[in-house]
This record gives structure tokens, sequence and C-alpha cells, in this order.
């Protein structure tokens, strides 16, 4: 990862912030919190089923997909039905609150 001209100019303790406050991740972002190259973090993004909502993602919306592939129960049970279940059916969890919210 030190090695990836991609990610030099994003600092780890910037990207530690944003995962603290909750704050979506953009893939070299995504990468340097994860310990992975830009390169994989791009491939993940395009994998189906991850959490990413319009080229971003929330690192619990990660660890939520994660877990479950890893056969792992669920943190969190969704607790009210979405107002549209059309619009939010597909979209990651923290996308969906944001939505639901607004």
């Amino acid at each position: 990862m030190r090695d990836d001209k991609q990610l030099r100019g994003i600092r780890l303790t910037d990207v530690l912030e944003k995962r603290r406050l909750d704050q979506a991740l953009n893939a070299k972002e995504f990468a340097v919190l994860a310990g992975i190259s830009y390169s994989t973090a791009r491939e993940w993004f395009h994998l189906p089923g991850f959490p990413v909502f319009r080229g971003v993602v929330f690192w619990l919306d990660f660890a939520q997909w994660r877990a479950g592939r890893n056969n792992f129960k669920r943190q969190e049970e969704k607790n009210s039905q979405p107002k549209d279940e059309k619009m939010v059916s597909n979209l990651p969890p923290r996308a969906e609150q944001i939505l639901r919210a607004a």
C-alpha cells in the first residue's frame, strides 16, 4: 500500500476521522482504511452486493457486508419500513438511513 502512487496523498489520520464521524469514503480513502491497494478497492467497489452508493461507501456498511460474506449474524436489524420501498430497497443501510431522514 505504501508504494501505491494513487494513495500517496491520502492521510490515514484524516480517513480515521471520517470513519469516526460516519462519513462516506471514496475508493482511495477506503483503500487506505482497509489496508488494501487502490486497484483492489476499485475491484471491490464493482462486486455484486458491495455497499457502494454513487462511488462512496460507509465503513459500517462495509463491515456488515463483510460479516455477511463471512456468514456472521448481522449486527443491526432494520427497524422501520421505507417510505418508498422501490427507491431504497437496493441501497446500502447507511445510504438508506440518510434518504429516510431527508
